[in-house]
């Protein structure tokens, strides 16, 4: 019974996330209602193990990450991921613009150590927080020990709504330019987002008969593709991320015509996945209290602001020379402070409430969701991981 109770917490809380952002028209976004939700949750009622108990163990989420970032895969094709280089520069140019105005107008501010443990989590996610929080306890600086992590909480929080904001001035501009211009999709294109008319049309691959092409067969060629990507990142002693390998190699198998487009959402398992994957991020914000964090709150929401502030001005300069709205630029940099799964999240929130048909929500997707999900990899999944690193030697 309590493992039912536990699922039936973590699926109300996104339930009030997706309900909220729908009224609201994404200006509050989902992911920022559900995480302030589990935030008190943990605070005051619910266990800590919430998210394990109702079946999102680890094991879970590494296989949803390996297949999500596959199934994403077909949603491009190989010419839509180069095209994103651009992105990928602007994202880690935007971290480039925190780091800078961080350890100079931080320093003044807070004494070194603070501002070494801070940038790490601001800049990406939780393996770079984890990764300051052990060596603060090496080096033996105990009073920080909990700002790392508390960093990796707060910076989300801030980001989500302004990343939000960002993407409906982008969704705004661009559904302007379609209607303006009257923009016709090619309708052979593969599809970003499928409904069921669109599944139950799609041509069918190796040619076998219908009764063959089940879920089971889409989720085996996924699960394939996936473990040829872990097997292939192995090989390359992580040189590039295995969440990258996974993207590209699914982008291979569908111009190969091994998976179809859209392929998890054809099995129907698609948002059984992303919710996992989604409730396993919001698990790690059971890891601090609110009197570890009074105690740091000050040096977190000044060094953010800091650190925003550096993307802002990194993506202002960035924009034109790059081709991008300042919107978008500074959508790419804010990536950083949460990347996958969350970037996904905000963006097809963005495009469906702004738009009004759909091949405008198709057209909103083509145009935001790629550059979004190459600048989280590119920050968090990489670069974040990078500057822990270096910054560890600086403590």
């Amino acid at each position: 019974m309590s493992f039912l109770l536990c699922f039936l917490a973590v699926m109300l809380f996104m339930l009030i996330g997706e309900w909220v952002s729908a009224a609201s028209k994404a200006y509050i976004p989902s992911v920022f209602v559900t995480a302030v939700l589990f935030i008190v949750g943990y605070w005051t009622f619910i266990p800590k193990d919430v998210v394990t108990q109702a079946s999102y163990n680890t094991e879970f989420v590494q296989i949803c990450i390996a297949l999500l970032l596959v199934h994403l895969g077909t949603l491009m094709n190989l010419r839509q991921l180069i095209q994103q280089w651009k992105a990928v520069a602007i994202a880690l140019l935007g971290v480039c613009g925190t780091i800078l105005l961080t350890l100079t107008i931080g320093s003044f501010i807070f004494d070194w150590h603070t501002v070494i443990s801070a940038v790490p989590p601001l800049t990406g996610g939780l393996v770079a927080a984890l990764l300051m929080t052990d060596g603060l306890r090496t080096a033996g600086i105990t009073a920080l020990v909990a700002l790392p992590v508390s960093m990796f909480i707060m910076h989300s929080l801030i980001g989500y709504p302004i990343t939000s904001m960002m993407l409906k001035k982008e969704s705004q501009r661009l559904i302007n330019k379609f209607r303006t211009e009257s923009i016709k999709l090619d309708p052979n294109r593969p599809k970003m987002m499928m409904n069921r008319a669109d599944s139950a049309a799609v041509k069918r691959i190796f040619g076998l008969p219908d009764d063959y092409q089940t879920s089971s067969f889409i989720l085996v060629r996924v699960a394939i593709v996936a473990a040829l990507s872990l097997f292939a990142a192995q090989l390359m002693h992580g040189v590039i991320n295995s969440f990258v390998i996974c993207l590209i190699f699914g982008v291979i198998a569908h111009q190969l015509g091994f998976l179809e487009g859209n392929a998890l959402n054809q099995a129907g398992v698609f948002n059984w996945l992303i919710y996992g994957l989604l409730a396993y991020v919001f698990s790690q914000l059971n890891l601090t209290t609110p009197s570890t964090l009074a105690h740091i709150i000050i040096q977190i929401v000044v060094l953010i602001i800091l650190g925003i502030l550096g993307m802002y001005l990194a993506s202002l300069i960035l924009a034109k020379p790059f081709g991008m709205s300042r919107p978008m630029a500074f959508a790419c940099s804010l990536t950083a402070l949460f990347g996958f799964p969350a970037d996904y999240i905000l963006t097809t929130e963005v495009c469906k409430n702004n738009s009004s048909t759909s091949d405008e929500e198709e057209y909103l997707l083509e145009n935001i969701l790629p550059k979004m999900l190459v600048g989280g990899f590119a920050t968090v999944s990489i670069a974040s991981v990078i500057i822990a690193s270096v910054f560890l030697k600086l403590l």
